[in-house]
């Protein structure tokens, strides 16, 4: 099966959406599938695009058996509302040559769109169109609506045209996915027909987060004591989290928890502001975030996590760093309403509080700080979690039959559509209904049969 990926993110950046969208991606390479990926260069969760991948130019690399086309993207370094509408009107525009070429020059079974970006999402869908391909939504947050609900965007007539372009993206799609039960029911509440849904839950490679010893060099490293708690915070820096809550937790309790320390992990444009709040605050630790090789390390050094969440946006997504949180055995704190994914995700296996909440956050930390037999439950609890729901392999093994299957309905359908044979199509293009030429099908066939490509590469949460 040829699969032709379009999203805004992709690795190497580290975290959310780009870690998920190459793992899937890498998967499918390495189950002989061919995929390619249009998509922009690296600059998340710093809004700020390295030197080696600065260039106004298209460029393309190989990584991990997926061939990779990066557009030139404008990005902010302090992204308002309408400036990420600019940055996702930029992607929209540079992406759609090197999109739509590979739709008619290569001819895949599937085009998958991911969702950010969902302003670009539509040439995903005139690609798969123009070529009788399957078209496939994957919807990452609920971006029209986390927009409005954290007060990026406010005009109310903006907010009705928003509304009803995200309706037109959503129908022209085949199938439409998303990573959590209460995230499909909000598109079902927009419109979208049941039938058409699938969930499509993140997922954690379960046998690379294990649970390990708190004792880890990156403790050390830190300047903390073996026996000091560790509540650790590991992800974006940005509106959507209410990290400044862990800055107030941590005032309120440095003076009577000592051994209380919180370890900020991750980048992003409020870094900056929380540094400097935290300033004098001497159980507070900001670090940059980890390489893939030491993800399971920084989880373990946690003895608590902390998932704090606006409540604006408890139903609108599902944290990506959930997964991890889980897989490392430890308890979570997390700030949630209680009929929310969140909460659902974390019963059992953590504390929940009300979101926006800084006092009932220091009173759980301390609450969990205070009683080791409960964390190691709630941890075990967590790990266990992780093995039932989120395993990486499981998920995308389901994901693959549906698009196998989808994608054989689809080919189906154009057959049957089909003109009868002119001189310009052979007798095996007319029998076996393939869009491509005879030598590029039989090339696909042996690329099915062909060993996964070994390769080496990273990409975190």
């Amino acid at each position: 099966m040829r699969i032709l990926v379009f999203g805004i993110n992709y690795a190497p950046d580290l975290i959310g959406v780009s870690k998920y969208n190459a793992e899937f991606c890498e998967s499918l390479a390495a189950r002989g599938h061919e995929v390619r990926v249009v998509t922009a260069p690296p600059y998340y969760p710093d809004w700020k695009v390295p030197a080696e991948y600065r260039s106004p130019w298209y460029t393309r690399e190989r990584l991990n058996g997926v061939e990779i086309t990066r557009a030139p993207i404008y990005v902010p370094s302090r992204p308002s509302g309408a400036k990420r509408l600019v940055h996702h009107a930029s992607f929209l525009l540079s992406a759609a040559g090197p999109l739509l070429s590979h739709a008619v020059r290569w001819r895949p079974d599937v085009v998958f769109a991911v969702a950010p970006s969902l302003l670009s999402a539509p040439l995903a869908a005139l690609a798969a169109k123009m070529i009788g391909a399957t078209s496939w939504l994957h919807i990452q947050d609920m971006e029209v609506d986390v927009a409005f609900e954290l007060g990026l965007l406010k005009n109310g007539t903006t907010r009705k045209v928003m509304l009803g372009l995200e309706r037109t993206i959503l129908s022209a799609f085949d199938r439409v996915s998303t990573i959590s039960p209460q995230m499909v029911r909000r598109l079902k509440q927009k419109g979208l027909s049941p039938d058409r849904l699938v969930e499509f839950r993140n997922w954690v490679d379960t046998s690379v987060i294990v649970p390990g010893s708190a004792q880890t060099p990156l403790r050390s490293s830190l300047g903390l004591k073996p026996t000091d708690i560790v509540a650790l915070y590991s992800g974006a820096m940005s509106n959507k989290q209410g990290l400044e809550l862990i800055i107030e937790a941590a005032g309120a309790t440095r003076d009577s928890h000592p051994s209380l320390q919180y370890v900020l992990c991750g980048g992003g444009p409020l870094k900056a502001a929380l540094t400097q709040t935290a300033n004098g605050l001497s159980n507070v630790h900001f670090i940059d975030l980890q390489p893939i090789e030491r993800l399971s390390e920084l989880l373990s050094t946690a003895d608590i996590h902390l998932l704090p969440q606006k409540a604006q946006v408890s139903d609108l997504l599902l944290p990506s760093k959930l997964a991890g949180m889980l897989a490392s055995g430890r308890p979570i704190v997390a700030m949630a309403n209680p009929e929310t994914g969140i909460a659902q995700e974390t019963a059992g296996a953590g504390l929940l509080i009300p979101p926006g909440d800084a006092k009932a956050l220091g009173a759980a930390v301390i609450a969990l700080a205070e009683d080791e037999a409960l964390r190691a439950r709630l941890g075990n609890a967590a790990r266990l979690r992780a093995k039932q729901n989120w395993d990486r392999v499981s998920i995308i093994s389901v994901l693959e039959r549906e698009l196998l299957a989808l994608s054989q309905q689809t080919a189906g359908a154009v057959i049957r559509r089909r003109p009868p044979a002119t001189s310009g199509r052979s007798i095996e293009q007319v029998t076996t209904g393939t869009r491509r030429r005879p030598e590029s099908a039989n090339r696909t066939a042996a690329n099915h049969m062909r060993p996964p490509i070994s390769s080496t590469g990273s990409s975190t949460d």
